[in-house]
């Protein structure tokens, strides 16, 4: 691969993984997008890995208090919360895990942009419709099972895990900026989780058409944009709403169905 052009899709992927982590328009199936752009059939799956573990040290960064907090308390709700989330995530991942991994394809990424409109369209009503009084410490047993199911079908690519997850702690009642935290602290053990499930083989297979230097420095570009980008959400949440998100994942998702059954662009 020339020097030029693996840089230029180094950077393209780590943007695309640092703003799609966080803002409500699902990483994965943008990754997957530009895999299938760029031609991309080895080394992909590394990538998007290493570019996980990129976002998740800008999470870390902008919540360093909230885990400072939780590390020196654990003993407390919102730690009992975020390990029930966890547990159902993972039960749902392991229960249909053929399903999931026959969407890596790109079969049904158009079907799933238009869900994650749905559920950001489902999100601004709960924004409206139902009283938001509790926080991450306050919220009831079954709540957290809600949210950690919402991020199991996350699992899909186009559909956004931080969308769904918000999304579900809006329609529980709970505060806009406490929603936003819980998504993106929900964020750390899912990421880390793929990452010890899936690294060994991933190194044992190398980087495929990327070197080691490509994947460096598209995780520089995913952990800077992703920390931009999970400040940005956290003023969007509480002030603005999602509607050009929603009409752009709708827009998005109609063209895929489009170029797959019609178009045949890629």
């Amino acid at each position: 691969m020339d020097v030029i052009i693996e840089i230029l899709k180094s950077i393209a992927l780590g943007l695309v993984q640092g703003l799609g982590e966080f803002l409500p328009i699902s990483s994965s199936g943008h990754l997957l997008l530009l895999e299938r752009i760029f031609g991309i059939t080895e080394g992909g799956r590394l990538m998007t890995i290493m570019l996980h573990v990129a976002t998740l040290a800008a999470v870390c960064i902008v919540y360093r208090e909230q885990i400072w907090d939780i590390i020196r308390h654990p003993l407390q709700k919102k730690t009992l919360w975020l390990i029930v989330a966890t547990l159902v995530t993972v039960a749902i991942t392991l229960a249909f895990k053929k399903v999931f991994d026959s969407a890596e394809d790109g079969r049904f990424l158009g079907i799933c942009f238009l869900v994650t409109a749905l559920l950001l369209t489902i999100g601004e009503f709960a924004k409206l419709l139902i009283p938001r009084t509790r926080t991450c410490n306050t919220m009831k047993w079954h709540h957290p099972l809600i949210i950690g199911a919402l991020q199991g079908i996350a699992v899909f690519p186009g559909i956004s895990r931080s969308g769904a997850t918000i999304t579900g702690a809006l329609l529980c009642g709970v505060k806009k900026k406490d929603a936003a935290e819980f998504s993106f602290l929900l964020s750390i053990p899912a990421i880390l989780g793929g990452l010890v499930l899936e690294l060994p083989g991933l190194i044992k297979n190398g980087a495929g058409e990327f070197s080691w230097y490509g994947i460096v420095i598209g995780m520089i570009f995913a952990g800077v944009s992703g920390y931009f980008a999970v400040r940005f959400m956290l003023r969007l949440i509480t002030k603005k709403r999602f509607t050009g998100f929603i009409i752009y994942t709708a827009a998005l998702g109609v063209f895929l169905l489009l170029n797959q059954y019609v178009l045949h662009l890629f």
